[in-house]
């Protein structure tokens, strides 16, 4: 096939972390472990969440949108991974490497978006806690969800059709385990200019949006905790903080890692290794970082825990 425009390109070819077959059933092993502790890790969440009714209050409604965002995307990368190093074939298609950059870009700015979210929950939670559940109303709490799916949407869509305007020559190879949006755009044979500077504009206004609304909220939060008079309302009201600021500086110091990696050499293979952590790691770290410290979470799961044994012990007496 000679070098053409996007519609005559049918495939690329996904080179992943490595090539060398003997360390293919290590990293299948290793990468399906992780995807299924992230899937069954997150599903509790939601299980735990939507199951019980102590549960029903805003921070966990966002924990539980979090959780199904950190499912699907890792399973927008993860899954495909697999495929190809159990079939020993690299290849996705156009139409396929496309779907993947939207989806990973759209869960990915979810999870951002979430995270400020939640940021704004816990200051409202703090600072103003007579007014929290009449701020923080079901209503405005789904609004701000369906708001942060429409804008990554449609900040989606924006890089996919940036890619579409693009043309590309023969034996795509891209080094690494999905099709990451920088690493496509390399690959056009055609002027790649304004999609470097709608990549950069939008990474900019994605990241200092987000990131200055939690730094606001925390910098309020904080304030506030210091005009605590008691040492034990203090630590209890900074405890509800923990696993979100955790959760927060393990997505930006990784994102930033990913970043500077990717800048500061031109190994490719480098940058997927430096991915792993920011696509793999974090989603399934999240569940334990929100269930760990979490008194209410722990209650909830063990409460869903028992619940099938309950549910047959009492079966098991009608019948008797």
């Amino acid at each position: 096939m000679e070098s053409g425009n996007d519609t005559q390109i049918s495939k690329f070819l996904l080179l992943g972390l490595t090539e060398d077959p003997k360390l293919q059933p290590l990293i299948f092993g290793i990468f399906l472990s992780m995807y299924l502790i992230t899937v069954f890790g997150n599903l509790l969440i939601i299980l735990a969440v939507s199951s019980d009714s102590h549960l029903h209050k805003p921070m966990y409604f966002f924990l539980s949108n979090l959780s199904f965002v950190d499912i699907c995307f890792t399973s927008t990368t993860i899954p495909k991974m697999l495929w190809d190093i159990q079939t020993q074939c690299k290849v996705i298609t156009y139409e396929g490497c496309l779907t993947q950059i939207y989806f990973y870009i759209l869960f990915g700015g979810l999870d951002d978006l979430l995270l400020s979210v939640m940021a704004y929950d816990r200051f409202v939670a703090i600072c103003h806690p007579l007014h929290y559940m009449s701020v923080m109303n079901p209503g405005l709490c789904r609004l701000l969800v369906l708001l942060s799916w429409i804008m990554m949407a449609m900040y989606s869509l924006l890089h996919g059709l940036m890619v579409l305007r693009l043309s590309f020559c023969t034996d795509l190879e891209i080094p690494h385990f999905f099709c990451e949006l920088n690493q496509v755009v390399q690959l056009a044979s055609s002027d790649t200019f304004l999609n470097n500077l709608v990549m950069c504009f939008a990474a900019l206004l994605m990241s200092i949006g987000p990131f200055s609304g939690i730094l606001y909220s925390y910098s309020k939060i904080f304030a506030c905790i210091h005009g605590i008079s008691s040492a034990q309302g203090k630590y209890k009201a900074f405890s509800t903080c923990v696993p979100h600021l955790s959760a927060v500086l393990l997505f930006y110091c990784t994102g930033l890692g990913v970043y500077l990696s990717s800048s500061a050499t031109h190994n490719s293979h480098s940058s997927a290794m430096a991915s792993v952590m920011y696509t793999v790691i974090i989603p399934m770290l999240n569940p334990f970082i929100y269930s760990l410290r979490n008194k209410d979470i722990k209650s909830a799961l063990r409460r869903f825990y028992l619940m099938p044994g309950k549910k047959w012990t009492i079966i098991l007496g009608v019948m008797k």
